[in-house]
């Protein structure tokens, strides 16, 4: 019999219950086993640059512990990619961000794809991380519902209702052929905002990107795929006063 695939979801911040185990387990089919855990040390929400690089350490050294403990694959719970990089230059398992992997499914699926995110401060990280990733011409646009993180499920009617909003306009006025959530918040809202655009005569591919990052991430271990050591070698040994980071030498001796 065919081992379980194991993919964890980090959740880079440290507001508790943000990831409820009902959302975790709802992901899980035969053969796929999703966990979750977070950061101990970093910001209550992401909502900046500034807030992402403080959430990075921690999420780092849970992607770690992660692979010592038998995990397949880990996926960043942000749309921001906390860590994204310096994580899989320390694990061989498969490191999957929302965003990058969001940008790069939704290229597949369209020819120009928008993201529809939460605060317009997050606009520059979106054309940045779209740059990043090698996507600036597929990128349509980026667009708010100018609705905090912590506050998406005040009103999850309203939530709703300016996502398909937003998301229509992203079409009919930027030229989006497929529409990405610039918040992992917005988990479980997919389906409603793709019903919502089709009674509107508009029918794109609407990603919600935690469920696809863990899919892909599930995906990647049945291929026995992972990112490249070329890309990203383990970092050089030395010292780093401050910081309690597990040590990097025990995973390359394994």
């Amino acid at each position: 019999m065919t081992k379980p695939v194991h993919v964890r979801i980090i959740s880079p911040i440290t507001t508790l219950g943000f990831r409820s185990d009902a959302a975790v387990k709802s992901l899980e089919t035969d053969g796929l086993i999703v966990s979750a855990t977070q950061i101990a040390k970093g910001p209550a929400s992401i909502e900046s640059e500034y807030e992402g690089a403080m959430a990075a350490p921690d999420t780092v050294a849970r992607i770690i512990e992660a692979e010592r403990e038998g995990v397949d694959a880990c996926v960043i719970d942000c749309m921001g990619d906390p860590g994204l990089r310096a994580a899989r230059e320390t694990v061989s398992i498969p490191v999957l961000g929302p965003c990058n992997t969001g940008m790069h499914i939704a290229a597949m699926l369209g020819h120009k794809f928008s993201v529809i995110t939460i605060v317009n401060r997050l606009i520059a990280q979106f054309e940045n991380a779209a740059a990043l990733a090698g996507l600036s011409s597929r990128m349509a646009s980026a667009r708010s519902v100018e609705i905090p993180v912590l506050e998406l499920e005040a009103d999850m009617d309203r939530t709703r209702k300016i996502l398909i909003d937003e998301a229509q306009k992203a079409v009919q006025l930027d030229g989006a052929h497929a529409i990405i959530f610039g918040c992992t918040g917005l988990f479980g809202c997919a389906a409603a905002v793709r019903e919502g655009l089709l009674q509107r005569g508009i029918d794109v591919p609407v990603i919600d990107p935690i469920p696809t990052a863990v899919n892909i991430a599930a995906g990647l271990v049945r291929a026995n795929l992972s990112q490249s050591e070329r890309t990203y070698p383990l970092p050089p040994e030395k010292a780093m006063p401050g910081y309690d980071m597990p040590d990097l030498r025990l995973n390359a001796a394994e």
